[in-house]
């Protein structure tokens, strides 16, 4: 394990002060980053960690926010909140746009090598993001295969790998159906993993308050799914030799 440092960065977003996790690999050269957007309850500990993990594999790595802060531990709260921004493209954009600002402003980031990962509404951002033309290296969403508006998918310049459970309630079959035929209309480099017997946010370890219907982790899957997101960056996105470590 290398050591890595991590920070708190505050920028404004969505009329909001957001507060993410910075998290930097040893050395003192240029690396590739990832953003990496949570879930609609917010930025937690899970993110904090998956950033950290990441910045061991030698990747700076920005685990943004999307509630200027807070963890919203009360469904119909996250609900009432993720909704409306999840039916406001251009509010999704503005809440990536922010946090990538702030990733490229790091002077261990390397500008033109960056991927997006998200999970269930910062998965939504990671997406909206491809089809507002950013130039990423790579795309990765879990339970959260949303689609855009039409014949925006085609601004998407890399490849997409998208990961959701076979019993997920909130994407079932028919959504499923449409990020397909949206991604595979707009020529994108597309893959679709469907874990057998999850449900949504089947990545996330169980939490100890209220959540949505048809949430539940998977332990098995969860871990499967890491690897994914691990090897869609290494494909797309290798962390080359520093030379300043």
């Amino acid at each position: 394990m290398t050591t890595i440092t991590t920070r708190t960065v505050a920028y404004p977003a969505d009329d909001l002060t957001m507060i993410g996790h910075l998290a930097l690999p040893a050395g003192t050269g240029l690396r590739p980053a990832v953003l990496i957007g949570p879930e609609g309850t917010g930025l937690g500990d899970v993110e904090r960690r998956r950033a950290d993990a990441l910045a061991e594999l030698g990747y700076v790595a920005l685990a943004f926010d999307l509630h200027g802060g807070r963890y919203l531990e009360d469904p119909e709260e996250m609900l009432a909140r993720c909704l409306p921004l999840l039916a406001d493209p251009d509010r999704m954009r503005g809440i990536g746009h922010a946090a990538l600002d702030v990733l490229r402003a790091e002077s261990r980031a390397d500008p033109d090598r960056i991927a997006a990962i998200g999970y269930g509404t910062g998965g939504a951002i990671a997406l909206e993001l491809g089809r507002d033309g950013v130039d990423l290296r790579a795309i990765g969403t879990v339970n959260g295969l949303t689609t855009g508006r039409p014949g925006e998918a085609a601004r998407i310049r890399c490849p997409v790998w998208a990961g959701v459970g076979s019993e997920d309630p909130i994407m079932p079959p028919a959504q499923r159906d449409a990020f397909a035929a949206e991604m595979q209309a707009a020529g994108v480099d597309w893959r679709l993993t469907v874990y057998g017997g999850a449900l949504h946010a089947f990545h996330h370890p169980p939490v100890d308050h209220p959540t949505v219907p048809g949430v539940g982790h998977h332990p098995r899957h969860a871990r499967r799914a890491w690897r994914d997101v691990v090897d869609l960056l290494a494909e797309c996105l290798p962390v080359t030799e520093d030379p300043g470590a």
